[in-house]
């Protein structure tokens, strides 16, 4: 493939390469016999009328856009490997002209990645990040644990208090109307959580088992459901139940029951431990990310609009793919939030711009110090992964793609690539 490059503006790249008439011509072949069903000739069973016959009926530039959409992928990927150019955005493509028996000419402008004017990235100095384990935290994390295990008992001699779980039957109205998703039974609410509409659970606050309340709010100027925001509604509540929550004694039955220890002494102990080398991970993480950070600083480099616009493209895709896993998509997350695609956009801005001023500065080190992870590195990489998967070295392999595989030794060389950075750091 004889493949054109021209350098439009810094980090844009026109191509042009071609697809051969008989390559091109093979894809029209495949065109005709997928869709030869989809065709009504007069003359000719349906699906039976010759390739020649349908071309001269629809006109020849029938299975085009078919033919083209078959040939492109490869043909790009092949001007991208001949040319050395490396994209990081989805590129424009054109065809120039389809003529028969004549090459097809492709055009495509790619945003290419920008280069990078490394700055100082040994010897950055930053301030020593700490945290100390107080025995307020120490006690706050047995609280939660303590919270945690307590028991909902049934209360009958008093009204709602706040932290109580009310359990609730309920209809919301609006103008006198019920709306959707107004309606609950056996709703378990906790009281002061601020789960629902601002003001409905501090209307609940005194009443008693078998209640009936007439609960008035205003829904928010903001609310999702456009149908209800800013209005007044009126909720009528049904109180069925009221449960408290009982906490367990501090002591050495509660140490045994909330861990591996058998006496209280020994379980806070453990917790100021966990507590302390929770503290130190933070901050040394913190600390490597104040140097890497530094290093980026240093550097010099332009973002180009389309790389950032594709990793915002990457993040929303991600996310979608975590919303899924919540039984929930894009659109109905939108919906629930008011969010639009362009605020989902605008939100995801910051995140993307920094992920790849890490990427860039961060590669280019690697290169500049000719870092790499050896075939040993992976392997014991790989060894590491097969235990903790509980899975066999051989069949955990053959289950990883060569795509994959790279993915391991490229982010081997990051790692690598950032202990050196931090290595070479003065912490004061």
């Amino acid at each position: 493939m004889t493949v054109k490059t021209e350098q439009i503006e810094k980090n844009l790249v026109k191509l042009t390469f071609e697809v051969s008439a008989e390559e091109f011509d093979k894809a029209i072949n495949r065109a005709y016999k997928k869709n030869a069903n989809k065709f009504n000739i007069p003359g000719y069973r349906k699906g039976k009328a010759p390739r020649s016959i349908v071309e001269k009926y629809y006109t020849s530039a029938v299975f085009y856009d078919e033919a083209v959409n078959d040939v492109l992928p490869a043909a790009y990927e092949s001007a991208l490997e001949e040319s050395g150019v490396e994209s990081v955005a989805r590129p424009e493509i054109d065809v120039e002209e389809i003529k028969k028996g004549e090459p097809v000419v492709f055009t495509a402008l790619v945003t290419t990645k920008p280069e990078v004017t490394l700055g100082e990235y040994k010897g950055i100095e930053v301030d020593k990040i700490d945290y100390t384990v107080t025995d307020e935290d120490v006690k706050n994390d047995i609280e939660a644990a303590r919270n945690k295990n307590a028991r909902l008992i049934t209360v009958d001699d008093r009204g709602i208090e706040n932290g109580d779980i009310a359990v609730i039957d309920f209809e919301g109205f609006s103008d006198g109307v019920a709306f959707e998703g107004g309606k609950g039974e056996d709703y378990e609410l906790e009281i002061g959580s601020n789960t629902f509409i601002p003001g409905f659970e501090d209307q609940l606050v005194g009443a008693q088992t078998g209640a009936d309340v007439e609960v008035k709010v205003t829904f928010p100027s903001e609310y999702h459901a456009e149908n209800l925001a800013g209005k007044d509604a009126v909720f009528k509540v049904k109180v069925k139940e009221i449960k408290k929550r009982e906490l367990p004694e501090l002591d050495d039955d509660f140490a045994s029951e909330v861990s591996e220890f058998d006496t209280m002494a020994e379980y806070e102990a453990d917790v100021r431990k966990k507590l302390e080398e929770a503290a130190f991970n933070k901050a040394k993480s913190e600390t490597e990310n104040a140097i890497v950070d530094k290093a980026i600083e240093n550097a010099e480099f332009e973002i180009p609009d389309a790389m950032k616009e594709a990793q915002i493209d990457t993040l929303i895709r991600d996310f979608s793919h975590r919303l899924a896993y919540q039984g929930m998509d894009l659109d109905m997350y939108m919906k629930y939030t008011g969010q639009t695609m362009e605020t989902m956009r605008a939100q995801f801005e910051e995140q993307a711009k920094k992920q790849i001023e890490g990427s860039l500065v961060l590669e280019a080190i690697q290169k500049a110090e000719g870092i790499e992870a050896g075939p040993e590195e992976v392997e014991l990489h790989l060894v590491d992964m097969a235990k903790k998967y509980n899975m066999e070295l051989d069949k955990l392999k053959e289950a990883l793609s060569d795509d994959e595989k790279e993915n391991i030794k490229k982010e081997l060389e990051l790692q690598k690539t950032i202990d050196m950075i931090v290595n070479n750091a003065s912490v004061k």
